[in-house]
């Protein structure tokens, strides 16, 4: 992936990129549309990145990181299954909030990777979900949370907090991270907690 600490030409071009490919979508986005929104010539996009795939993969992959790195450390911590649920909840607003349009291609465009890349990706996207699992498994296991199937519930929270991008794309103006974060942990809490946590 690309280094974060870009220079302010360099990170302009990529926010302007993402917020592009959120527009038009990755297939639909060409470099002369990239060049055009930063109005200069196709060929100075060489200068930031060596093609439209590696943009795709370089912001697909650090995003990836970012969601690992949060949940590490996590699982890492000396919370009890509920605050780390709550903390999950937590790391996906604060990455919404912060860097929607990384955190849409992960929801809408991992598709377009290539081999051996889509693997790589896909092989990531596996092992976040089986960390979430561990954390409702401890959940279960201890008590705390209902003893549901665990697919069904680890699905219900992966997609509980997928939603947030949607929804934080479509009313950037009005949303309140601190609102949301909130409302969807009392919302997931509700549907996992036993009747006696």
């Amino acid at each position: 992936p690309m280094p974060q600490n870009h220079s302010p030409r360099k990170k302009q071009f990529l926010d302007e990129s993402l917020k592009m490919i959120h527009e038009k979508g990755y297939k639909a986005t060409t470099m002369r549309d990239l060049a055009e929104r930063m109005g200069f010539e196709v060929s100075n996009i060489y200068n930031f990145i060596e093609s439209k795939e590696a943009l795709l993969e370089s912001c697909l992959f650090q995003i990836s990181e970012d969601f690992h790195s949060g949940i590490d450390h996590i699982l890492d911590s000396s919370y009890s299954p509920i605050e780390k649920l709550k903390a999950l909840v937590s790391l996906n607003i604060n990455l919404t909030s912060t860097k929607p349009y990384q955190v849409g291609l992960l929801v809408n465009e991992w598709r377009n990777l290539k081999e051996p890349n889509l693997t790589k990706f896909t092989d990531r996207r596996d092992e976040y979900e089986q960390k979430v699992r561990v954390i409702i498994k401890e959940g279960i296991d201890n008590g705390e949370f209902r003893p549901f199937d665990m697919d069904i519930i680890t699905h219900a929270v992966l997609s509980s907090v997928r939603w947030i991008y949607y929804w934080y794309t479509d009313h950037t103006e009005e949303a309140n991270p601190v609102e949301l974060e909130k409302q969807l942990t009392d919302f997931i809490l509700g549907g996992v907690l036993s009747p006696k946590t």
